[in-house]
């Protein structure tokens, strides 16, 4: 059993993150089945292996993901672990459950249906039928989940909704997750939120967080979280038939991911041990969330992450057009980092 990962500060410091957090959508059976045997696995690993911050959502497989990782956080002692769910698509049950649900991504029955709900109602039901599923007395952090078509009413109502719970001490963080910059660097901007799930969008190939979204984070003590770090599987894997933000990836994108690959070769490190150690280098990026479905995949993930990247391999990049000059890239290991800088007089 290996120690506990480091621990970042999240916004104002009232809760934490680990460095390497683990994300639960796979065990709601995104795109194929995952077994009871394997959910319990992977999170029994990731717990050998030191994660203690977890995220998962309503939308991840219908409620499925959110029962499977309470039933194993159940049995850990609550203060040792932080956990993250979403609000926005509430579940309603369905009278038919004849059908599946693979056309929103998850091999699950359609026992409910998705509502998207960003009223303040919306948010405290959301919430409340989350704490019933995972069986957990609360919840650490919450994100308004993918309001890209609903930001004004999520700015309006949603967002004072989780500010209140905040205040109330059911939650400790409030942010919003998404896979686009623009939107969340205005919640940052216009509110005071701790926290951003940034998916895919600061990453070895894809850097449009650092255009407006990371610099405002870090000006203003907002913490990020860095998702989607292989940006759907290219980064993980580069070849024929990878996926590139869900769809298989144009030529020009694979041949930047083969290149990107070939310099980490020559140093020694494998493509996704350097993708998944590169948002850390950003002074607002506090944890790296990795989607994990197996004990494999959970003890890979582990030791990628503490492979030694050396600075030469960052430089190379740089060198060849790989890796724009002006992106920041991690110095030290990521054990050693303490992630954000929590804003001046935040909540403890």
């Amino acid at each position: 059993m290996n120690g506990p990962l480091r621990r970042a500060p999240l916004g104002g410091g009232a809760t934490w993150t680990s460095t390497l957090a683990f994300g639960a959508a796979a065990l709601g059976n995104l795109f194929t089945e995952t077994t009871e045997e394997q959910a319990a696995a992977a999170l029994d690993t990731a717990w050998d292996k030191g994660i203690r911050s977890f995220d998962t959502a309503p939308h991840y497989g219908l409620g499925l993901s959110e029962r499977r990782l309470g039933a194993s956080l159940r049995a850990r002692p609550r203060s040792e672990y932080t956990l993250s769910t979403k609000v926005g698509r509430r579940l309603q049950p369905l009278a038919d459950r004849s059908g599946d649900d693979l056309a929103n991504g998850f091999a699950v029955p359609t026992t409910h249906r998705r509502v998207w709900d960003f009223t303040a109602d919306g948010v405290r039901r959301s919430l409340d039928d989350s704490l019933h599923r995972l069986g957990l007395d609360h919840i650490d952090i919450v994100y308004l989940h993918d309001p890209d078509d609903h930001g004004p009413q999520a700015l309006d109502e949603a967002y004072p909704a989780l500010e209140r719970l905040r205040a109330e001490g059911v939650v400790k963080a409030i942010g919003v997750g998404m896979n686009q910059p623009a939107l969340p660097a205005r919640f940052v901007r216009d509110t005071d939120i701790d926290v951003v799930l940034l998916a895919g969008c600061y990453t070895l190939l894809e850097q449009s967080g650092l255009d407006e979204l990371l610099p405002l984070a870090a000006e203003r003590g907002v913490s990020v979280v860095a998702g989607g770090v292989f940006n759907s599987g290219l980064l993980a894997a580069p070849g024929p038939g990878a996926t590139y933000g869900y769809r298989q990836a144009d030529p020009d994108v694979l041949e930047r991911a083969l290149a990107i690959q070939r310099v980490c070769a020559d140093h020694g490190v494998p493509l996704r041990a350097a993708a998944a150690r590169f948002p850390l280098g950003h002074p607002a990026v506090a944890s790296v969330l990795l989607g994990l479905r197996s004990a494999a995949e959970v003890e890979d993930a582990v030791a990628q992450f503490h492979r030694p990247v050396p600075d030469e391999l960052w430089s190379d990049l740089r060198t060849a057009g790989l890796l724009p000059a002006d992106v920041p890239v991690p110095s030290a290991p990521p054990s050693d980092r303490t992630g954000g800088t929590p804003r001046e007089g935040g909540r403890a």
